[in-house]
């Protein structure tokens, strides 16, 4: 009798059942094909995430050596390494012609020096971030090398903080890329076309620390430059600097310096056009204090030209009667003295409409403290109140008032007792706004409500330590967007009172105001001028609605 017994699978597989011993081969292979499939879907987690930078395992030669003549450095590592911006991370100090060439080998790394190292003289090499493992890219950081071409290893050190002059805080996005330099005295290069040699980046809060420095005099300067050339050759750069040098003969700390825009060496006018609109635009590269603009060809255009300018006196806008020329001359002065003369070609095919655009302080609501103001970028000679029409709910008011501001005679106030739930509509016919060569608007009209919400307050603040002696801008600054609202000069007093002012979040800054210019101004490098000092209010203050505060502020400037 044939055998018919089942061979049997009861082992490791959990389960157990027969089968026909000529099937049992093919349905093993396809359990084996089965298995394969299913372990090839899984990743291995492999464990946690490598955060360990590589580790130095030799220095050939040593770190710190001194008499050193070796022309090449041979650092090994603990694991595979690359290299990530070098250009960029790795620095040598003091600084060389020709560079140092920097080579990966597998675990290695060998610095090919140049021919041209001075004579004892401590040199250091800085890595940065520039150094990494291979897979995961964790950075060797606070890493140098540093040796000695002579007998004795320079040991002395200084370091210190940066900031920006202006807002009186390092921002670790916008000033990343500030750099310290310290130049000796007897080759203070800062301005010339050689680089400084001794330079370091500051950390992410700011800091910097030079090492293994020798004894001399030196000058220090931060800079926030724009071609990474490490001389200050532009005015678009940002520079701060000790007024004196620095006699080092031993380990100096906390060394504060303020980095801010300055005025250029030399006046020019960056940019010239004439607008659609008719008006003549010229932008200078700094503020002009005095400012005289001066046509001189055509010069009969000069008698009845209007000049505008902007609030920071760094532009001016000229509007003339016509624009029949080629081209127009003119002369900017300060205070007399010629700064520059420039020249406007105007296109032949260039067509301009002289119109005046009106600009109001409101889209579709009003209220009783602002009530509404009408300006406009081209000059206004007069407002006519008879082309104003006011309506109420469709009703003609003719008891508004309409007057020019005290200040600003480009600015015209309209005011009126409105009401709740009324519909007003504004409009401004043709020639309501005359300019001063007849120029006009067109018709506008503008719909709006009352708006009911009273959400005014005032709040008054005696500031103490004032010098009476000095000139201070005090601003008020919206906490939400970081933009100036109000401005005022303050002469021999002390209080500064916002009165109706809308509710809400608020910060101060005051600035003393030296040159009495009214704005501020950033450190003159040249003539070794720091920035004008800036104060700020510690916290934000809230206005709020129908309230009166008083507050009580004690002032307190940095180099005070």
């Amino acid at each position: 009798m044939a055998n018919t017994k089942n061979n049997t699978l009861d082992h490791t597989l959990g389960w157990k059942f027969s089968l026909p011993k000529f099937m049992l081969l093919p349905f093993l292979i396809l359990i084996s094909l089965s298995l394969f499939r299913c372990a090839n879907m899984q990743r291995p987690t492999g464990g946690p995430k490598d955060s360990i930078p590589p580790k130095i395992l030799s220095e050939i030669p040593p770190n710190f050596s001194t008499n050193f003549n070796s022309k090449q450095i041979v650092l090994q590592f603990d694991e595979y390494i690359k290299l990530t911006n070098p250009n960029k991370e790795f620095s040598i100090s003091p600084d060389v012609d020709k560079q140092p060439e920097y080579k990966v080998k597998k675990k290695s790394l060998h610095i090919i020096l140049p021919d041209s190292l001075e004579k004892n003289t401590t040199y250091t090499i800085n890595f940065g971030k520039g150094l990494v493992d291979y897979n995961e890219g964790n950075a060797l950081i606070n890493y140098s090398y540093v040796f000695s071409t002579g007998p004795v290893l320079d040991s002395l050190m200084i370091s210190g903080s940066v900031k920006n002059a202006f807002t009186k805080i390092f921002d670790e996005k916008e000033d990343k890329d500030v750099r310290v330099l310290l130049i000796p005295t007897s080759q203070d290069s800062i301005f010339g076309k050689k680089k400084a040699n001794i330079y370091t980046t500051v950390d992410t809060s700011g800091n910097f620390t030079f090492k293994n420095l020798r004894e001399d005099t030196y000058r220090i300067y931060a800079l926030k430059e724009q071609n990474n050339d490490r001389i200050y050759n532009s005015p678009e750069e940002s520079i701060g600097f000790l007024a004196d040098s620095i006699v080092l003969n031993k380990n100096i700390a906390n060394i504060k310096l303020e980095y801010s825009k300055g005025n250029p060496q030399k006046f020019r006018t960056i940019d010239k056009k004439i607008e659609k609109d008719g008006q003549i635009l010229l932008i200078f590269n700094q503020p002009i204090d005095t400012p005289i603009i001066t046509i001189i060809d055509p010069s009969d255009y000069n008698a009845d030209k209007r000049v505008r300018f902007s609030s920071t006196k760094d532009s001016a806008f000229i509007f003339v009667k016509n624009l029949e020329f080629d081209s127009i001359k003119f002369e900017i002065a300060n205070n007399l003295r010629i700064l520059d003369t420039t020249v406007i070609r105007k296109s032949k095919n260039q067509k301009f409409e002289k119109v005046i655009v009106p600009i109001t302080n409101f889209t579709n609501k009003v209220d009783r403290i602002k009530h509404i103001t009408i300006t406009s970028k081209y000059p206004i000679d007069n407002a006519n109140k008879d082309k104003f029409i006011l309506k109420e709910d469709s009703v003609e008011r003719r008891n508004f008032q309409l007057q020019k501001d005290s200040l600003d005679a480009n600015l015209y106030h309209l005011r009126f007792n409105w009401k709740p739930k009324k519909n007003y509509e504004l409009v401004l016919q043709e020639k309501a706004l005359v300019g001063p060569f007849e120029e006009f608007n067109k018709e506008e009209k503008y719909n709006f409500t009352f708006n009911e919400a009273d959400n005014y307050g005032d709040i008054k603040f005696n500031i103490s330590n004032l010098d009476s002696n000095e000139q201070y801008i005090v601003e008020l600054i919206d906490d939400k967007n970081n933009k100036v609202i109000n401005s005022k000069i303050l002469n021999n007093t002390n209080e500064v009172n916002y009165i109706k002012f809308p509710g809400g979040k608020y910060r101060l800054r005051i600035i003393k105001d030296i040159n009495k210019n009214g704005r501020w101004d950033g450190a003159d490098v040249y003539n070794k001028i720091q920035a004008e000092p800036i104060w700020y209010l510690d916290k934000p203050f809230t206005i709020r609605s129908n309230w009166e505060q008083n507050e009580n502020i004690s002032v307190q400037f940095d180099n005070d």
